[in-house]
């Protein structure tokens, strides 16, 4: 199979980790973490109108680039390297992937303001209650007249703070776990009876809290069909998380990259430490898991177009290697930095504590497993 990318996609590459070299170095990136807004508006602009990467991966049609889910994880990868802020994978990934696989009316207008930056989305899914399942809603839309009224409480809503609009999961019928009465609405965060909560991540990022009391949408607020929801959350989660794993191995780039340097300089009975044999054979097991992190992504994000089945199979395999690779790497890249590793002046730190992150989006390592072992072998996923 060729590996390969094609010339377009090697230049989306080359441009994005020229601009993050220039604009997005580590000390940038922490007066930006720092910062009231916690994210750099005018760098979303030059993501729109200077590179041109929040089109990459829609069809011209739409107004894109004529890209798809490769771009994604090309440009995850470089934002994983920088660990970019930006709400890249809530919008253009999760945002986009339900205009573009739902058939929802208002598509083509989402889509051009996310290309043109004007549009920035998170994705409100996750409940106190339901950990990984994704029909386990207490959220509720209600019918009134030609709309709906939405009351309920989404927790951990990554990248809330900065977003326009919200995607909501809520139930429109059925019982509080069934796979039926799954419902997606596109709400404008602004309506009356939005109440928000926002709080900094462990990272650097910004999530929030968000409570729907009585919020009145209007009825083409719904996305796809009514209470046949699950099958196009599941989807577009998969491409999510592969969009994730992809960022993850930019990380898993950094961590090995940045211990190796260090190990070279950091001396110890005269010698750097680069030198004993035992952390050459740590620093080597680090870089294997890089390279087997690699090779799952691309399977992954290959196999976001086959069957249901065999696309969750794929993501759920790549989710367990490299979860259990960023684990591996981050703790070994902290124990060779030392203490200083966790230290906010140092980058290595940082790095892993995003990879932490990942580690458990859209589901832990022990979830995929179960879900890989269900779709595998016929067992309860």
């Amino acid at each position: 199979m060729d590996f390969n990318f094609t010339e377009e996609q090697s230049m989306v590459r080359d441009t994005v980790a020229s601009f993050l070299q220039d604009k997005y170095d580590f000390e940038t990136r922490r007066k930006i973490v720092g910062s009231e807004a916690g994210w750099r508006a005018d760098y979303w602009q030059a993501f729109a109108e200077e590179l041109g990467i929040l089109g990459a991966s829609f069809s011209e049609e739409l107004g894109g680039l004529g890209g798809g889910a490769i771009d994604n994880m090309i440009i995850m990868e470089e934002f994983g390297k920088a660990l970019v802020i930006e709400p890249y994978l809530g919008t253009v990934v999760i945002g986009g992937g339900f205009m573009k696989h739902s058939g929802y009316a208002g598509a083509a207008s989402v889509i051009e303001g996310i290309v043109a930056g004007t549009t920035t989305i998170a994705f409100a899914y996750a409940e106190p209650q339901g950990r990984y399942t994704w029909s386990d809603l207490k959220t509720t839309a209600r019918k009134d007249g030609s709309g709906w009224v939405l009351n309920g409480h989404k927790a951990v809503v990554i990248g809330a703070p900065f977003a326009s609009h919200l995607v909501v999961t809520a139930r429109t019928g059925g019982s509080q776990r069934e796979a039926s009465g799954v419902s997606v609405f596109l709400v404008d965060k602004t309506l009356p009876g939005v109440v928000t909560r926002d709080y900094p991540t462990v990272d650097g990022g910004r999530a929030s809290e968000i409570y729907f009391e009585n919020v009145s949408i209007p009825a083409d607020a719904l996305i796809g069909n009514e209470g046949g929801g699950l099958p196009l959350v599941e989807k577009v989660i998969d491409e999510a998380t592969a969009a994730s794993l992809a960022e993850g191995v930019g990380v898993l780039r950094k961590l090995h990259e940045g211990t190796l340097d260090y190990a070279k300089q950091r001396k110890q009975f005269g010698r750097a430490i680069a030198d004993f044999q035992v952390l050459q054979h740590r620093m080597v097991d680090m870089f294997i898991e890089l390279e087997q992190s690699v090779s799952m992504t691309y399977m992954a994000t290959i196999k976001l177009e086959e069957s249901d089945a065999e696309r969750a199979k794929a993501v759920s395999a790549a989710k367990v290697r490299i979860g259990r690779a960023l684990k591996f790497v981050g703790q070994n890249a902290i124990q060779i930095h030392g203490g200083m590793g966790m230290t906010d002046e140092l980058s290595i730190g940082h790095y892993f504590k995003r990879g932490t992150i990942i580690e458990g989006l859209f589901g832990s390592v022990d979830h995929h497993l179960r879900r890989y072992e269900g779709l595998s072998f016929g067992a309860a996923a």
